[in-house]
């Protein structure tokens, strides 16, 4: 018996990287997982099936706010209600002087990575309400903490993330719905691939007090706790799974 069986655990952001990897633990825990991306999922969700687990998934770009209203529709044509929701869908920032980014160019970071979690954890909130077991779940970065050089878009649109977990862990805790935030480090992905070179994966992980790359899988493993019954009295909290690279 897993501890999420009979739970329904949406993750945006499924398709690949940090969002694939919580949506197999999830499922691994016995939770049956719709996921939602702006491109094809299949692949995670026929590994899901094939795993002997419960899965669907819709494509859905989280800045359409009609669109996500109608992909939560046809979720809840499908589950009946939600249990856990993983806000995972963004984008990271390449890296240049604060003054090099134009204003439309914060603006799509902040439409995607912050407003995609709002209009999300709007849209699922009916369906988290019939839930005895509501959980947001929101994944956030410690570059809001760490303020990391050349990456304003991000780092400013993080901490958006961050102030909504604070303030949706006080508005749905009347509903028994708890809001968490959680941070990875470093972590190797498809995304991060992209502006990263390997060397700078080794300069964090000597920074870190546990001397070991941080995984996605890492990620996942905090999160399937955080669904968990065990985390049913952690709400507004954020939980950084880096190695001990920030320490705060």
């Amino acid at each position: 018996m897993g501890r999420l069986d009979g739970r329904i655990a949406i993750v945006t952001g499924g398709a690949k990287g940090l969002g694939r990897a919580a949506a197999l633990r999830l499922a691994s825990e016995g939770a049956q997982i719709g996921i939602i991306d702006l491109v094809d999922a299949s692949r995670t969700r026929d590994e899901i099936t094939k795993a002997g687990g419960a899965a669907e998934c819709w494509q859905c770009d989280v800045t359409l706010e009609d669109r996500v209203i109608q992909t939560f529709q046809a979720v809840g044509q499908r589950f009946g209600h939600i249990d856990i929701l993983v806000n995972n869908a963004g984008i990271l920032s390449p890296r240049k002087p604060w003054n090099q980014w134009a204003s439309e160019e914060l603006q799509r970071y902040i439409d995607i990575n912050y407003l995609g979690y709002f209009k999300v954890a709007k849209a699922a909130y009916p369906l988290l309400k019939q839930s005895q077991h509501g959980r947001v779940i929101n994944v956030a970065s410690r570059t809001f903490f760490m303020g990391n050089p050349g990456q304003l878009p991000y780092v400013a649109s993080k901490g958006a993330v961050q102030g909504l977990t604070w303030n949706l862990a006080r508005e749905l805790g009347e509903d028994g719905i708890t809001v968490n935030a959680v941070m990875p480090g470093m972590v190797p992905t498809e995304g991060t691939l992209q502006y990263n070179q390997p060397e700078a994966y080794e300069r964090v992980m000597a920074n870190q007090a546990i001397k070991k790359q941080v995984m996605p899988e890492h990620l996942a493993g905090l999160i399937a706790f955080i669904a968990s019954d065990d985390a049913e009295m952690i709400t507004g909290q954020t939980i950084i799974c880096d190695g001990g690279g920030y320490l705060h």
